[in-house]
């Protein structure tokens, strides 16, 4: 009879300080896995404090409190499976990012992450001291090798535990999501596979976390790449998997091969999960929005509908004269489709008082672009007072090629508390638009169907604070902002390597030189989640006052 090792994969989202509800979800993991019959049952990386914590967990009373919940959740559990769980760990000599295996009332095992990313949205060389390799651990008849997540991108850490003994890799993980990050870390992975010739079995967490999302998406590797199970993403999944012992080693069986979405699917669950759980674990349950009949403020809204369902979303207009009949239609129009609240306040009132108590001081100037931020602040300010009377969440709706080049007004059309599209180009709100009106999956929580009119997808964009606006008088056509910007921000590239692309230099000068100079107002800009491999806070980190500009 061959040996059989039975895993429990916990793919859950946890929220970082909630160390009661993070503790009872790894406790009811362990009680799913106990009566499942399993020998391990294996949680995320940092799972008790939630991911990422920040500067958090360098507080002492915070880390203290987490190792005592550990070794406490360690007394509790007996009588069953061994139980995986990251956490802080402190001694005289430093703070780490640990993985516990605890086991019959003790802590079994503890592995301390040795390569500490400092990229991308991660500082945890500023964080934690690296720890020594670990070795691995033996659980019944299995000896375990965990590399602790970033630990799986070096070759060193697995080539280490498979020359101690490891007879399979447990690779424990707190990896944020991206556009296209499943397929980068399936390459790495794969390369660990081949190396050591171990099976590999790849747990992620999933849940938002301020602009991170964590997509689970977790996975197990047999040697060779063969993939032998897949778990869908942006989902909370306890998931039971089966390895047996062979005479060429340990394997593991099928289990479940979920299909992973497309970019177009992904992004746009990414976009709701990401506010669901901003809103929830901030303590928020409604949100209000500004609806002006363009787009932006339609998937928004959509993406609110979505996310918290529609009774818990408020729609407000807030026309002034510039404000066109159809843009009226249309916010009325998206907002029934949705099945939301509408509300409407007119701003000519209070712009008369504004522009009358300015009055003194303004004679003899000239209408600018003071006048037309005047009425965004308005509706900015008149927005704030709903959000502080109903304790409902501003959400607030730039995409990101307006973020990017300044196109949105500070105290105005910026205010808010979250803003789903931050990481969204324009280019790819359209496109998300129209994959929304043709798709509905069950964690949608709006009606299905045409929810966004065609009316407002096809309309020229306009912010209507002046007559007979249109978006093109200031910016060039979005298909060729989004281009320029991809280029300066994602991909780096020089002014030169732009323009060798086809791009007019004077286009690509004048973006470049919106782009730096609107740092300042994405410093004070909302939160919003993180799509790509360049969004806006922890990616790219440019310094507000830069005098700077590229002269090739």
């Amino acid at each position: 009879m061959a040996e059989t090792f039975r895993l429990t994969l916990a793919q859950l989202n946890p929220t970082v300080g909630a160390f009661d509800a993070n503790t009872a979800k790894a406790r009811a993991a362990w009680e799913a896995g106990r009566a499942a019959g399993a020998d391990f049952v294996a949680l995320p990386e940092m799972f008790l404090t939630g991911y990422q914590t920040q500067d958090l967990v360098m507080k002492p009373a915070f880390a203290a409190d987490a190792m005592a919940r550990i070794e406490a959740l360690a007394a509790e559990l007996t009588g069953g499976p061994a139980l995986g769980i990251g956490a802080p760990y402190r001694d005289e000599s430093g703070l780490y990012n640990a993985y516990f295996i605890l086991k019959d009332g003790k802590i079994l095992a503890r592995m301390l992450k040795h390569n500490l990313p400092n990229d991308d949205v991660f500082d945890e060389v500023r964080l934690f001291k690296s720890g020594p390799i670990s070795g691995p651990y033996r659980l019944g008849p299995l000896i375990i090798g965990s590399p602790v997540c970033e630990d799986a991108w070096h070759p060193e850490v697995a080539e280490t535990l498979q020359e101690t003994g490891a007879e399979i890799l447990f690779v424990p993980n707190g990896s944020p999501y991206r556009r296209q990050k499943l397929e980068l870390r399936q390459n790495v992975t794969v390369a660990r596979v081949i190396e050591t010739g171990l099976p590999l079995i790849y747990l992620n967490a999933v849940g938002g976390q301020d602009d991170q999302l964590f997509d689970g998406a977790s996975f197990a590797l047999n040697p060779g790449g063969e993939l032998a199970l897949q778990l869908p993403p942006f989902e909370e999944v306890i998931e039971h998997l089966d390895l047996e012992k062979r005479p060429e080693g340990w394997r593991i069986l099928p289990g479940r091969r979920d299909l992973q979405p497309d970019d177009w699917q992904q992004d746009y669950h990414a976009m709701v999960l990401g506010l669901r759980d901003y809103l929830q674990k901030s303590g928020f349950s409604k949100v209000l929005l500004g609806m002006s009949g363009g787009i932006d403020s339609a998937l928004v809204a959509t993406i609110a509908a979505d996310a918290i369902g529609p009774g818990n979303v408020r729609c407000v207009m807030l026309p002034s004269e510039f404000t066109s009949a159809h843009s009226l239609e249309d916010a009325t129009d998206c907002a029934a489709r949705l099945g939301t609240r509408i509300d409407t306040l007119p701003i000519e009132g209070p712009r008369a008082a504004v522009e009358a108590a300015l009055a003194p001081l303004m004679a003899g100037t000239k209408p600018d672009v003071t006048e037309e931020n005047l009425q965004s602040r308005l509706r900015g300010l008149l927005l704030m007072a709903l959000s502080n009377k109903f304790g409902e969440m501003l959400l607030t709706t730039g995409n990101k090629s307006e973020m990017a080049v300044g196109y949105c007004t500070i105290y105005g059309d910026m205010s808010g508390g979250y803003n789903p599209l931050k990481d969204l180009y324009k280019t790819r709100v359209f496109e998300t638009c129209r994959w929304r009106n043709t798709h509905h999956l069950p964690w949608m929580l709006a009606p299905q169907g045409e929810v966004i009119p065609p009316r407002i997808i096809d309309k020229p964009p306009s912010a209507e604070l002046r007559a007979d606006q249109k978006d093109e008088d200031s910016l060039p056509p979005y298909e060729v902002l989004d281009a320029i910007l991809e280029r300066l921000v994602e991909q780096e590239q020089s002014v030169a390597e732009i323009v060798a692309s086809g791009f007019d230099r004077a286009t690509v000068k004048r973006i470049e030189h919106l782009l730096y100079i609107s740092e300042w107002k994405r410093f004070q800009s909302a939160p919003g989640p993180r799509l790509t491999t360049r969004a806006f806070w922890l990616d790219r980190r440019y310094p507000i006052v830069n005098r700077w500009r590229d002269s090739s």
